[in-house]
C-alpha cells in the first residue's frame, strides 16, 4: 500500500503545481463575468471554447464548475449542462487514457508492479464509486481519472461511472448559473448525491 499512496502522491503533486504557480492569475480571469465574456467572445462556438476550458484542467487550475455555470447563462440549463457534463466526461477520458497509456511505464519504473498491483485491486473493488463521486470534488476529479489510467480500470466501468458523475454536476451548475446563484447549496447537495444515486442504479448491470 506504500508504493501505492507514493504514486498518489505524486499525481496529486504534478496536477496541483499549476495552482500555486499560475492561481492567482487563473483567478482574476474567472472573476465576476470574465469567463463569460470570454465564452461570448467565440459566439457559435462557445460550446468548443467552454469544453476546451473543462479539459485544459487536467493541466492548469480552471474553475470547472465557475465554466459550467458560465454555460449555463450563455446557453440556459438544458444545452448548458449537455456542454457541462460532455466536457467533463471528455476531460475525465484524456485524463484516463493518457495515464493509461503513456503514464503507466513511468509508474511502473518509480515504484515497481507491486505498488500498481495494489492500486489495481483498488480500482476492480470501489473504482467504480471512487470515479462517479469525485467528478464534483475539485482536484480529487482529475486525480482519480489519472489514477483509474494507471491501475487500468475496466474502461466501460470507467465510462459509466464517469458519465454518472459528469452529468448532473454539469447539469446543476449549468441550473446555478441560469438561476443567478440563487440556491447554491441545495444545487451542491445535489450534485453531490445524484452521482451516488445513479452509479447505485447503473452498477449491477456491469461486471467490474
Amino acid at each position: 500500500m506504500t508504493k501505492f499512496v507514493a504514486i498518489i502522491v505524486g499525481v496529486i503533486l504534478f496536477i496541483t503545481l499549476p495552482f500555486f504557480i499560475f492561481g492567482e492569475q487563473i483567478e482574476l480571469f474567472f472573476a465576476g463575468d470574465g469567463v463569460v465574456s470570454w465564452l461570448r467572445e467565440f459566439d457559435s462556438f462557445a460550446w468548443a471554447a467552454a469544453i476546451g476550458l473543462l479539459v485544459a484542467d487536467l493541466a492548469i487550475p480552471v474553475p470547472t464548475t465557475a465554466v459550467m455555470a458560465a454555460l449555463g447563462m450563455v446557453y440556459g440549463p438544458v444545452l448548458g449542462g449537455f456542454i457541462g457534463g460532455l466536457g467533463s466526461i471528455i476531460s475525465g477520458l484524456v485524463g484516463y487514457g493518457l495515464c493509461r497509456q503513456l503514464g503507466r511505464p513511468l509508474a511502473l519504473w518509480l515504484n515497481g508492479e507491486r505498488g500498481l498491483q495494489e492500486g489495481e485491486k483498488i480500482f476492480l473493488r470501489l473504482g467504480g464509486w471512487i470515479v462517479a463521486l469525485s467528478r464534483w470534488v475539485p482536484v480529487l476529479s482529475e486525480v482519480v481519472a489519472c489514477m483509474a489510467g494507471l491501475s487500468r480500470m475496466s474502461f466501460p466501468v470507467f465510462l459509466a461511472a464517469l458519465v454518472c458523475g459528469s452529468v448532473p454536476l454539469g447539469f446543476m451548475f449549468a441550473i446555478i448559473g441560469h438561476l443567478g446563484g440563487e440556491y447554491p447549496l441545495i444545487t451542491l447537495v445535489l450534485s453531490a448525491l445524484l452521482p451516488f444515486l445513479l452509479w447505485a442504479v447503473v452498477r449491477p448491470y456491469l461486471k467490474s
